[in-house]
């Protein structure tokens, strides 16, 4: 069983909200995102309500500081540093955004790094190596198992959860998040393209130039997930999301993350997957919550592995 296989499963935990003890929430607020069921929050109306007033000033202020941050991304790069302490509800900006916005950051920026991570380490990598163009290629694809249309990998843990916060933005913030999310759906799709039924063992001539555009699909993808890190940090006032910085023998020191830490997640998934099995995949949510998988299997805290 490949890593990244076990390493979905973890991630799509975390989509769930089965996950919710890295989260600075209350547990009366960890459940399914807010926005789905916005319409019959009263008191969250009320507080988008009074929110709205503020649209016009702070639409200049994001602006400005969105710009700012993606003109200078390379220095963002070499000076961002995480938190020293876990970010609650009431640190940087988040007390100025909808409420709904504050719990979906909370819970979704950890699983939307760890993907981050995953691009750096696996899919580049594999981007660039025909003989992995299979893997890359199951990436896209759907699951219909039993008529149930499930998202693809790139569709869980990227443009679902970029779409989550999006949502859950103030209007002048989620139309500039939707239109970069609609950048890297464009450069996810010119993989796919590129990428689309090679496998190691078919057996056929493949165009040289496919390399290049598949490659050009991940650069472009790359600057599009930092644009989208640079708005989210410019929202929240806070410089935790970490930007990809371009590809060379520096990147990971640029990058200022693990890739050590990050495969001994995906290895640890993995292991508990394998004791566990099919019969016990839907209970551990559960054990997440509990500490049993931590204490059984050796999974790091995924608050610790985010702040690096």
């Amino acid at each position: 069983m490949k890593l990244s296989t076990a390493f979905s499963v973890l991630t799509s935990l975390l989509v769930a909200g089965e996950i919710q003890s890295f989260t600075a929430v209350p547990s009366s607020q960890s459940q399914v995102p807010t926005f789905l069921a916005a319409s019959t929050a009263n008191n969250l109306e009320n507080e988008n309500h009074n929110n709205n007033l503020q649209f016009v000033s702070r639409r200049n202020v994001f602006e400005l500081v969105s710009a700012t941050a993606a003109a200078n991304a390379a220095v963002a790069l070499s000076t961002a540093a995480p938190a020293n302490a876990a970010t609650g509800a009431n640190d940087g900006l988040l007390p100025d955004l909808p409420v709904s916005a504050v719990k979906d950051y909370l819970q979704y920026r950890v699983l939307l790094q760890i993907s981050a991570d995953f691009y750096v380490w696996e899919l580049q990598k594999n981007v660039g190596d025909i003989d992995n163009w299979g893997e890359v290629g199951q990436l896209f694809q759907v699951n219909n198992n039993k008529g149930q249309g499930n998202p693809s990998r790139i569709e869980r843990e990227f443009t679902n959860t970029m779409r989550i916060f999006s949502l859950s933005m103030p209007p002048d913030i989620a139309e500039e998040m939707r239109d970069t999310q609609f950048k890297f759906e464009k450069a996810m799709a010119k993989i796919s393209k590129a990428t689309a039924g090679i496998r190691r063992d078919l057996p056929v001539e493949i165009d040289r130039s496919l390399v290049y555009t598949a490659k050009d699909g991940w650069e472009e993808g790359r600057v599009a997930l930092n644009e989208f890190f640079a708005q989210l940090n410019a929202a929240t006032g806070l410089n935790e999301m970490r930007l990809i910085p371009p590809p060379g023998p520096d990147q990971s020191s640029q990058y200022g993350r693990s890739k050590l830490r990050y495969f001994e997640l995906v290895k640890k998934t993995k292991l508990c997957q394998n004791r566990g099995g099919p019969s016990l995949s839907q209970a551990w949510g559960q054990l997440m919550i509990s500490g049993y998988m931590q204490d059984s299997c050796g999974i790091p805290d995924l608050e610790g592995y985010f702040y690096q």
